[in-house]
């Protein structure tokens, strides 16, 4: 990548460009666009491995992490009984969480390929789904519970306290936990659907990661912070660390979530799924004008001229890189164009994600014809009639 950037910086600058092509502004435009993107496609295959290994031998961290967290219990459990003596709801606790443990090891053997544990919540776009996480958790804790309360049903020595036990399971007392449990789960199945109708509807456009990274679960598709995200991840992570207290507390009974918590975490859903609504957008192109260097006689549009394409949208979020840039084509009439490359120090002036320049080409009939962007993501944008002359 470091010998990438240096390579678009000198050719920004005019090194390294053929004598034979300096006479030719289109020529030399297009042979810098053509080194580019071989480049850029290198990098990208070198990315591509890279996140696929990464992700293979992301299940081991996984377990460990999963072993790790009941290390962390166990040396608790002990350090709180040595000032309040040991009880069965202890021993319900570690026994549950070893089970918990090896259930997830198993699935992370399974899923090793995927990423281990976290291959449920990584999205079909290789980034961390925020709603399948939060559905995640707040399913580890009912489980859970429900593995501490078996495990305490197993070990009780009377058919009294045996019914206490039964009386924790009942839904006045988990009613919160239940709700809350019940709404994220269908979060993540609601956006799930509305991403997939979305994309096929061309209101929406993704682009597939490299690999998962944890900022994911925070920002957008682009790597900015995203508020809907940020609130939804923040208060059920609030509202989880309150209910695993309560199970701390009364290992005998589902976690007692008061319905004032509940009901921000609802509130908290909602923001996140009208989020996901408002999101994103189709491509649109505004107007299409003759681009015109310094010096240039105005005249109309006519083949080997470029036209800088202005609009909205052309740029997906997360297509920023080199390789997913050369992807853009543009469709002149019946004729394809693909976008060329133009560097400057530090980026790219085109394309961009509100204007474009590309040339129209001799094979380009005169007349009226249309203009059309074809994105990265594959999505393209309405039709812009233009006069092209002899």
């Amino acid at each position: 990548m470091a010998a990438f950037v240096r390579r678009r910086d000198e050719l920004a600058s005019g090194e390294g460009i053929p004598v034979g092509l300096a006479h030719s502004a289109g020529a030399s435009r297009q042979w810098v666009s053509d080194e580019l993107t071989e480049a850029a496609r290198a990098v990208a295959e070198r990315s591509r491995e890279e996140g696929e290994a990464w992700v293979m031998r992301l299940w081991r961290r996984t377990v460990l992490a999963v072993w790790a967290a009941v290390g962390v219990l166990l040396l608790v459990e002990l350090l709180l009984a040595l000032a309040g003596g040991w009880s069965n709801g202890r021993t319900a606790g570690l026994v549950a969480a070893f089970v918990s443990a090896g259930l997830l090891s198993v699935a992370a053997w399974l899923h090793r390929a995927r990423g281990g544990v976290l291959a449920p919540v990584i999205g079909e776009d290789n980034r961390l789904s925020t709603s399948r996480t939060v559905a995640a958790g707040w399913v580890l804790l009912s489980v859970f519970a429900v593995l501490v309360l078996a495990v305490e049903l197993a070990v009780a020595s009377g058919p009294d306290e045996r019914r206490a036990l039964l009386t924790g399971l009942d839904l006045s007392r988990g009613a919160g936990v239940v709700t809350v449990l019940a709404l994220t789960c269908a979060v993540a199945v609601v956006v799930r659907r509305t991403v997939a109708v979305r994309v096929q509807g061309r209101r929406l456009q993704k682009v597939r990661a490299d690999r998962p990274h944890a900022a994911d679960l925070l920002t957008d598709d682009a790597g900015r912070g995203a508020f809907a995200d940020v609130q939804y991840v923040l208060i059920s992570a609030v509202a989880v660390v309150f209910a695993a207290v309560r199970l701390a507390r009364q290992p005998d009974q589902l976690p007692d979530l008061p319905w004032g918590l509940a009901l921000l975490v609802v509130v908290s859903a909602a923001t996140y799924l009208a989020g996901k609504y408002a999101e994103g957008g189709r491509p649109v192109v505004l107007s299409v004008v003759r681009a015109r260097e310094i010096g240039d006689l105005h005249s109309p549009i006519r083949t080997g001229d470029d036209i800088e394409i202005r609009g909205a949208g052309f740029v997906p979020p997360g297509a920023t890189a080199a390789d997913r840039l050369a992807r853009m084509v543009v469709r002149i009439g019946t004729v394809h164009v693909h976008a060329p490359l133009i560097p400057v120090p530090g980026g790219f002036s085109s394309p961009a994600d509100t204007a474009l320049t590309v040339p129209v080409p001799v094979e380009v009939e005169p007349g009226r014809v249309e203009v059309q962007v074809v994105t990265a993501a594959g999505v393209e944008t309405n039709r812009y009639p233009i006069d092209v002359v002899e």
